[in-house]
């Protein structure tokens, strides 16, 4: 029962390491985010993209690590908790894959060219849009945290 209790917490103890790095992660860019949405001079086009190109840069960093390492560890948790988490998650995944989507698109955007003031300033627009979407998204993943791996963190304590 001890060694049980001591693997549950190697294997489930790394997603909660995980899970705080992607945390910070979301914070920086929260910060990029907010540093941009503060602009208003749309002239000053060559220090607004150079933000902008941070800004993705940190949005495709977030969103790729939730895809391919938090989310895989959370489901893998659920899987093996077997207390309904999966079905849960098939809910909220999908409706987290459609701000992928969003953010995606909206890094597209700058493909690796230079805007013109018209074409920051339309998406400066989406910008505003792209952060109400990230706002839902946040709330998604807390709570798939929350119901995936804080909720498990009794019964490892247990085991």
């Amino acid at each position: 029962m001890l060694e049980n209790c001591r693997n549950a917490r190697e294997r489930w103890g790394g997603v909660s390491e995980l899970i705080d790095r992607w945390l910070k992660e979301r914070q920086e860019l929260l910060v990029h985010y907010c540093e941009l949405s503060g602009e208003s001079d749309f002239s000053q086009t060559e220090v607004l993209q150079e933000k902008c190109v941070r800004f993705c840069e940190v949005l495709v960093d977030y969103v790729s690590a939730g895809h391919f390492e938090v989310y895989e560890q959370l489901i893998q948790e659920a899987r093996e908790f077997n207390d309904g988490g999966l079905e849960l998650a098939a809910k909220v995944y999908p409706r987290i894959e459609q701000t992928t989507e969003v953010a995606l698109n909206f890094n597209d955007r700058l493909d690796g060219r230079i805007l013109t003031e018209a074409e920051l300033r339309a998406l400066f627009g989406e910008l505003s849009k792209l952060g109400e979407i990230l706002e839902g998204r946040f709330e998604m993943e807390d709570f798939l945290i929350e119901h995936l791996h804080n909720a498990h963190a009794g019964k490892m304590a247990s085991a």
